[in-house]
């Protein structure tokens, strides 16, 4: 008896020890998509025109998961043009090979698939993807990427009855094509010709409208996030609800203090939550979204609807929220606004410890770049630069040249300062714009926008602080405004006229990062640049090795493989 009493004893040790190496072994869940990438007829402005469509729409497929999901999407393209996917705001930890710029990857070709496959580690909030070649962007190819905490981590709300994104922006009624023409002409592509608002438009006084399909429906007494997000080539927008307040509650993956607004401004790139509750007499309601900044300001309405209200022409015109300014106050208000926005310290995001456990206000910097936009022409034709550096692709991406040890070969680290140029050096050179950056070095890195027009940007990899923005020119002693205490972690910063504005950063995850503006038609003409994070030890702990079903092309085509990053 007693012999067959340890036998069970020790067969329930096995069986204790292979459930215990399961349980490490496991992997967090897996999310698989399949897209086709297609051309189709779209009429955003009610002008039918080709666009880009993904499984046959426009916004594509949402991308809806939860922190450190797996993400795994097989893309297909079915377009004449090779075309890559970014994925705005995710930030690739160690996997710089899945960020989708022309400066990381070989583009999927016309009538071959491409299967992406990365971790949304530590990230919640609200995101999207497009296409980063070409002036695809202008002809669709975007949609939500959504993240949520995981159930074990309390969100700083209570959970809203549904979910709804919102895709804002300007747009063209000429394809991506004839406007890659006109820049590759070295002329502008000039102003855009309205506003849609999740593909579609409307006008307020249009037959049409009112019997227009709502946006979306909601219940009385029920409370909505809309995520919200501005997907647009060049125009900041502000956005507005027709008797509904809007509270802020998450920006580019940041819990924020939660405080009410009756509009917001939302620039090139950027995403915020707003939490809607459905609090008014039961009928229609416009959601109005207006240009900022144009000399002649253009509009859309899109219609939100309560379940069980009076429907279908109940939205009257009366009582429509006027839009802040569009002058030099205009930028005063817009800057105000941008200071209102303050993080939440003491919700959780990804993880179970509070946002501000982080004192990033602490850390001394290593490092301080500071960047001027500036506009030009060379050889006659239109370019855009940071600090006299026009970035130009190179045909082999440039992290895949420096993977296989033959970057001097396609280009030269460091062709930009971390200072512009004299005022009197008007020069601009046309080349690929990297920087070299140490490993784990907190960086401070200074935008200073002396052109009429407002600038938007985007930093790849990481989130940043955004401590400051100021009218003037920066100087050292700027930094005693900075907000070192509860500043927002993003990853898109809006830069005014004839302003400058500050984030840090810590550069601690290795790979080949874009920073770029998030204004198409500069970014096409040169004003991007890309970040070298590299591990001194090339270990796979701080950055994965190629995938091995990632393209080769360009020089490396025929070339052996490197040695692989060591555990």
């Amino acid at each position: 008896m007693e012999g067959a009493n340890n036998v069970k004893i020790v067969a329930l040790l096995i069986i204790c020890l292979a459930v215990g190496a399961l349980l490490v072994k496991a992997e967090d869940p897996y999310l698989f998509f399949e897209w086709n990438v297609t051309y189709g007829t779209i009429a955003p402005l009610g002008v039918p025109q080709q666009g880009i469509l993904i499984n046959g729409q426009l916004p594509g497929p949402r991308i809806n998961c939860t922190s450190n999901n797996n993400i795994v999407v097989n893309v297909y393209n079915k377009l004449d043009e090779p075309l890559l996917l970014t994925w705005n705001g995710i930030q690739q930890r160690k996997n710089s090979w899945q960020d989708g710029t022309p400066g990381t990857m070989c583009p999927i070709m016309p009538g071959t698939n491409f299967t992406y496959h990365f971790q949304v580690k530590d990230q919640i909030g609200s995101f999207f993807y497009f296409p980063t070649t070409s002036l695809h962007r202008a002809s669709g190819g975007f949609g939500a990427f959504d993240v949520h905490s995981r159930n074990l981590i309390p969100i700083p709300f209570n959970k809203p009855t549904d979910e709804y994104n919102v895709f804002l922006g300007d747009w063209y009624n000429k394809g991506h094509k004839a406007l890659k023409k006109t820049l590759d002409g070295g002329r502008t592509i000039g102003r855009p010709d309205g506003i849609h608002i999740n593909g579609k438009s409307n006008k307020l006084g249009d037959k049409a409208t009112a019997a227009a399909e709502p946006l979306f429906s909601m219940e009385a007494g029920k409370t909505y996030r809309y995520r919200i997000c501005n997907v647009g080539m060049r125009t900041s927008v502000n956005v507005r609800i027709q008797g509904h307040a809007m509270k802020l509650v998450e920006m580019e993956g940041s819990h924020t203090v939660q405080n009410m607004y009756d509009s917001l401004d939302i620039h090139v790139g950027q995403c915020l939550s707003v939490l809607v509750t459905a609090d008014q007499e039961p009928k229609d309601y416009y959601m109005v979204v207006s240009s900022r900044f144009l000399k002649q300001a253009i509009s859309s309405i899109a219609i939100l609807r309560y379940a069980n209200g009076k429907g279908v022409g109940s939205a009257s015109s009366d009582h429509l929220p006027t839009p802040p300014p569009n002058n030099t106050q205009g930028i005063a208000w817009s800057m105000n606004q941008f200071r209102s926005f303050r993080w939440n310290l003491t919700a959780s995001a990804a993880r179970p410890n509070p946002q501000g456990s982080y004192h990033y206000g602490q850390i001394n910097i290593t490092r301080t770049i500071k960047i001027v936009n500036s506009r030009s022409q060379v050889n006659g034709k239109l370019r855009f630069a940071l600090n006299g550096i026009s970035h130009m692709d190179s045909d082999t991406p440039l992290k895949i040249v420096e993977y296989f040890g033959v970057a001097e070969k396609t280009f030269k680290y460091d062709v930009m300062g971390d200072e512009p140029p004299s005022s009197n050096n008007k020069v601009v050179t046309i080349a690929p714009n990297v920087k070299n950056a140490t490993f784990r070095n907190f960086v401070e890195i200074i935008f200073e926008n002396e052109e009429k027009t407002i600038q938007t940007y985007h930093l790849d990899g990481y989130s940043f602080f955004a401590v400051g923005i100021e009218p003037g020119k920066w100087n050292p002693e700027k930094r005693k405004n900075y907000n070192l205490v509860d500043a927002i972690s993003r990853h898109n910063i809006q830069v005014y006229p004839n302003s400058w504005a500050a984030i840090m950063t810590t550069l601690d995850n290795a790979g080949l990062w874009n920073l770029r503006s998030d204004m198409w038609e500069r970014n096409y003409l040169g004003q991007q640049l890309y970040f070298s994070v590299l591990s001194p030890s090339r270990s796979l702990r701080d950055e994965y090795n190629l995938p091995d079903n990632h393209p080769l092309c360009g020089i490396v085509k025929s070339m052996p493989m490197p040695p692989p990053y060591k555990p």
